[in-house]
């Protein structure tokens, strides 16, 4: 699969009847079984079907799966949000928690965008808004990428989690079950659980999220009075 293909630099038919169908709502198909059901379960056979269309008929349109899914992820993900929030801190808060949605709402990404594949329009966007407002700070051009790999990462483990159905209240509750008959081989273990519900359920995102952004902002105020 090329970087071109989902840059705009498909070849569109001269000749002929109008297509019948669209790149986008064949991703929008692919989508919806990937929702329901999983990456698995998305082939060419399957979208066409869902569309009523012959496998044969969306080679017109992509070359074969991995455009698909590319397309998909594109369309999943969405355009790079706006945001709104002012101040470096309070925006990577708005776009970790934006980031966070998007996976939630299509799990089957978490899975789409591992290992080496070209990148889309709008993830790179998604990179750049979060970028952009870092851009001032005492950090290098690697810290800032890392910066928004790590926010992302923690995004991702935690939709993957959701995703699981293994939230926190249920991590808790499974450990609890082992507790009641092992509790003392794990003393450190029982006292934690025992004040877990102190923050409140499914805190882990939100807890996790403002400790990288401690880190930063002691590594910037660090450099800033260095400087």
């Amino acid at each position: 699969m090329t970087v071109e293909f989902l840059w705009g630099g498909r070849a569109r038919p001269t000749r002929g009847p109008k297509p019948a169908l669209t790149l986008e709502g064949i991703a929008d198909a692919g989508i919806a079984v990937a929702d329901a059901e999983g990456l698995a379960a998305v082939s060419m056979q399957r979208v066409a079907a869902d569309l009523g269309y012959t496998k044969m008929s969306l080679y017109r349109y992509l070359p074969g799966k991995a455009e698909l899914v590319a397309v998909m992820v594109e369309r999943a993900i969405g355009e790079p949000p706006a945001l709104t929030a002012s101040g470096w801190r309070p925006a990577l808060e708005q776009w970790s928690r934006l980031l966070l949605g998007r996976y939630v709402a299509h799990p089957w990404t978490i899975e789409a965008t591992v290992g080496r594949r070209p990148l889309g329009p709008y993830e790179m966007g998604w990179m750049e808004c979060a970028l952009a407002r870092i851009a001032d700070l005492p950090l290098g051009g690697a810290e800032r990428l890392d910066t928004i790999a790590v926010l992302a990462g923690h995004g991702r483990m935690l939709a993957q989690q959701a995703a699981a159905m293994m939230g926190e209240a249920d991590m808790g509750t499974a450990i609890a079950a082992v507790l009641r008959e092992h509790g003392e081989r794990f003393p450190q273990l029982t006292t934690a659980l025992s004040g877990a519900g102190e923050g409140g359920p499914d805190q882990a995102f939100e807890y996790g999220l403002a400790r990288i952004l401690d880190g930063v902002e002691v590594l910037v105020r660090s450099r800033s009075r260095a400087g």
